[in-house]
């Protein structure tokens, strides 16, 4: 009988691991999410200034990735307005906890006295 515990136990231990490795490898299968936006800025100077560096610290806490940024170029249709931005995060829930946090809020305050912002979330294809 005390042999048998031992055993158990392994296997018990054994098949936790592998639900948890799995569960994990599942987590990294999601694709990931982009942020696009189109802000259309009314002053270049005070936005790059105030904005920015408050919008920037908050992205890089809540762990966005940036993926570009600057002026878009049209290749059919219209232009975009304004600067274009595009970052990825891991989900839409991370995505939406940095645009609901404080330290977005107050930037974003900050940001729409200098600028008109148009902000969307696309997921990613899986490969």
């Amino acid at each position: 009988m005390k042999t048998y515990f031992p055993v158990v136990l392994a296997l018990i231990t054994g098949f936790g691991m592998g639900v948890s490795l799995i569960q994990g490898l599942h987590a990294q299968a999601r694709p990931p999410v982009y942020l696009i936006a189109d802000n259309e800025i009314r002053d270049p100077e005070s936005y790059a200034k105030e904005y920015l560096p408050l919008a920037q610290a908050s992205l890089r806490m809540y762990g966005a990735h940036y993926v570009a940024a600057g002026k878009g170029t049209a290749i059919d249709g219209e232009p975009p307005k304004g600067r274009v931005v595009i970052t990825r995060w891991d989900s839409l829930e991370h995505l939406l906890r940095w645009r609901h946090s404080p330290e977005y809020e107050q930037a974003r305050a900050t940001g729409e006295k200098f600028a008109k912002f148009r902000v969307f979330a696309v997921d990613a294809v899986s490969p």
